[in-house]
């Protein structure tokens, strides 16, 4: 069984399992873990991922991020100055754009908010936040308004309770669910 194989089960094992109510906007996300080597091969099993949410009786949204930083850019007012001149954007030299930031987190609240709480939203492609937002920041910025199960598809490593996008060396630290194929 090949380790993206793996990493379904898992994590049909725990989407089947009966949801206990009353947990916080945090104890209701669930980080997916995979190599980004892995990244291509994961966007051909979402689909399976959808499935097994569904086989268990679940509903479930799919909130693909890839193209979220060069939407909200094209669409962004002043896109050209900040072409000539990015470092006039609130965050550039840290790597994370704020206005962009909350962008994103106000577009992940009103899709997790919108959902049932019987429902699964999920986040693809998250590893194209890397050097202009932060996931930890979207995710605890949706989290209150999350009523059923936020997954996270997440390119990167888990080590004890600190996640690492990509690989990167600063982590966070974050009390979600983990589901690795190890």
């Amino acid at each position: 069984m090949s380790r993206l194989d793996r990493l379904i089960e898992r994590y049909a094992e725990h989407i089947a399992t009966p949801w206990p109510e009353g947990l916080s906007g945090i104890e209701r996300v669930i980080f997916v873990v995979y190599p980004p080597a892995d990244e291509l091969r994961l966007r051909v099993y979402i689909d399976e991922f959808e499935l097994r949410a569904r086989d268990a009786g679940h509903g479930w949204k799919l909130l693909d991020l890839t193209d979220a930083f060069p939407q909200w850019m094209a669409a962004h007012r002043y896109r050209d100055k900040y072409f000539r001149r990015p470092a006039l954007l609130a965050g550039y030299t840290e790597g994370r754009l704020s206005e962009f930031t909350a962008h994103l987190v106000e577009q992940t609240r009103a899709q997790v908010a919108e959902a049932s709480a019987n429902d699964v939203v999920v986040l693809a492609g998250v590893g194209t936040l890397f050097g202009v937002s932060s996931v930890s920041e979207v995710v605890n910025g949706a989290a209150s308004a999350i009523n059923g199960r936020l997954v996270v598809l997440f390119p990167g490593e888990k080590d004890d309770n600190i996640y690492r996008l990509l690989d990167a060396r600063d982590g966070w630290d974050y009390m979600a669910h983990a589901i690795t194929a190890d």
